[in-house]
């Protein structure tokens, strides 16, 4: 992406303002913080107050703002967005249009992704989220 493209979205984009990172050439606003050993590729960006930390890999259009953090060896990509004060840690993944906003954590294996929305103080470890949420079934059918 051009500075010229980032300034169809971000119009007071500056290389001022922006610099490209190091590992992958995507953009990060000078607010935002992301760590060398991560990966932002060519189209995707870092912005607002938003961390990036450890080996996450950023590629496709995505994007990670506001206050949002996204650590370990998490993968966003495609056109999936992190923001708000969302948290994706660990080994998960968030791709395709999916969105992960407000006070949502998505950690371990998870993998949110086509057009889940995780939002608000949702928790998601381990699991596949798509589109609906999983139907839960108790471990102890005799309980219900």
């Amino acid at each position: 992406m051009t500075l010229q493209n980032l300034q169809k979205l971000f119009p007071d984009a500056t290389e001022a303002t922006w610099h490209q990172h190091p590992n992958g050439g995507g953009w990060v606003e000078n607010t935002a913080c992301v760590d060398a050993s991560a990966y932002v590729g060519p189209d995707a960006m870092v912005s607002g107050h938003a961390r990036v930390y450890g080996n996450v890999h950023m590629y496709g259009y995505a994007k990670v703002f506001g206050n949002a953090r996204v650590s370990g060896n998490a993968k966003v990509f495609k056109n999936a967005m992190v923001f708000g004060d969302a948290r994706v840690c660990g080994n998960a993944m968030v791709f395709g249009d999916a969105r992960v906003c407000g006070n949502a954590h998505v950690y371990g294996y998870a993998k949110v992704f086509e057009n889940a929305w995780v939002f608000e103080d949702m928790v998601l470890n381990t699991g596949v989220y798509f589109g609906q949420p999983p139907k839960i079934e108790p471990l102890d059918k005799n309980l219900v």
